[in-house]
């Protein structure tokens, strides 16, 4: 292992802590500056990290020892924040979505190719022991051809935990461009990419009720669906079935189910990198747990950032740019044929990154 990765952090929200459980102990990352437009918040992160220094964000993307910007901003700000690190010739990893919209998530991408510099982005969970453990199962053949796949996400909305909800309840908010990352990029990773979509949406109400903080009772508007559904086709002929809910109480239906010819998974929730993976085998008397055979053990957000940091030509970043930006472009057609009451295609591609053998990521001594 040679020299740290050197990491400048742009935007010390809530999701930074989570990163910053992992900066703090891998031996691949350094974090060495931070910046937000609230100076506070970019002072607390330095109390978990007494040898990292605050800047603003001009000094950050300008300093000559931020090897990579980390891009923790609100997906709004995530297109704009990317384009100047690209500028000042930062390679970018990112939070989910890679962008607000796919065309702006182009825009990052062939940026940084002309540059000649990475782009990763979130989610990462896919990278865990429970999506890789199950994307070996279906490698496999452990479920024979792959036919069918389903993803259910129900709940009843962010609003009576998260003290400032309005963004979920936005353009560029909803469940499926909250949620469906997770989802949609666990599928693609096991089941490869989407060439066309059928989709279906609703929204049940207008307004939402804050439930919790000090704007408890407060009324905001609801502007995006709240609950979507749709098929998605993958190259191949796998066709995974998706719901996406703000709307429902709750489910007992599985995360994720894979079904094949001659047996079905089921895939841990992908909001999460550990988990069990089930199977059931034709012709078998019962579910079994398949055993830990796949991925990164004992990590969490940021493990995509180490996985960067140890990429080479020969492999490449497994929590991608491209990897993100197809995943949008699905959920963007998804809606959008939702809207137009047919099915569309999805012109966007990518490869399944390189599956990830069952290691750990070295950490500090």
């Amino acid at each position: 292992m040679g020299q740290p990765l050197k990491i400048g952090l742009v935007g010390a929200g809530a999701i930074s802590s989570a990163y910053l459980d992992r900066l703090t102990v891998l031996e691949s990352l350094e974090l060495v500056a931070v910046a937000d437009l609230e100076p506070q918040r970019a002072a607390a992160v330095l109390e978990r990290v007494p040898t990292a220094r605050t800047a603003d964000v001009d000094d950050l993307l300008a300093a000559s020892d931020v090897d990579l910007v980390l891009n923790l901003t609100v997906p709004q700000a995530h297109a704009e924040v990317a384009l100047r690190a690209i500028a000042a010739g930062k390679p970018v990893y990112g939070e989910k979505p890679l962008a607000g919209t796919a065309a702006d998530a182009a825009t990052m991408l062939a940026a940084a190719d002309r540059a000649g510099l990475a782009l990763g982005c979130a989610p990462d969970t896919v990278l865990g022991t429970g999506i890789q453990t199950a994307r070996k199962a279906v490698d496999d053949g452990e479920i024979g051809t792959p036919i069918a796949a389903t993803a259910t996400m129900v709940t009843p909305g962010h609003e009576a935990w998260h003290p400032n909800p309005d963004f979920y309840y936005q353009p560029g908010g909803g469940p499926l461009l909250d949620m469906g990352p997770y989802y949609l990029t666990a599928l693609v990773t096991m089941l490869g990419p989407v060439v066309r979509v059928t989709g279906a949406a609703t929204r049940t109400r207008s307004e939402r009720v804050i439930g919790s903080g000090p704007r408890r009772g407060e009324v905001i508007p609801v502007d995006v669906d709240t609950h979507v559904t749709g098929v998605l086709e993958h190259r191949g002929g796998v066709l995974s079935t998706i719901v996406m809910s703000f709307d429902a109480v709750d489910s007992k239906a599985s995360r994720i189910e894979v079904h094949g010819e001659r047996g079905s998974l089921v895939v841990p929730d992908p909001n999460n990198f550990d988990g069990d993976v089930a199977i059931r085998r034709l012709g078998g008397t019962g579910w079994e747990v398949l055993p830990v055979s796949a991925g990164y053990r004992d990590t969490g957000r940021g493990c995509g950032l180490a996985d960067l940091a140890t990429a080479t030509p020969q492999r490449p970043p497994r929590a991608s740019g491209l990897l993100a930006h197809h995943v949008l472009d699905v959920m963007e057609q998804l809606l959008e044929s939702a809207h137009a009451g047919r099915s569309l295609p999805v012109t966007s591609s990518v490869e399944r990154p390189e599956p990830v053998p069952l290691q750990d990521l070295a950490r500090r001594a």
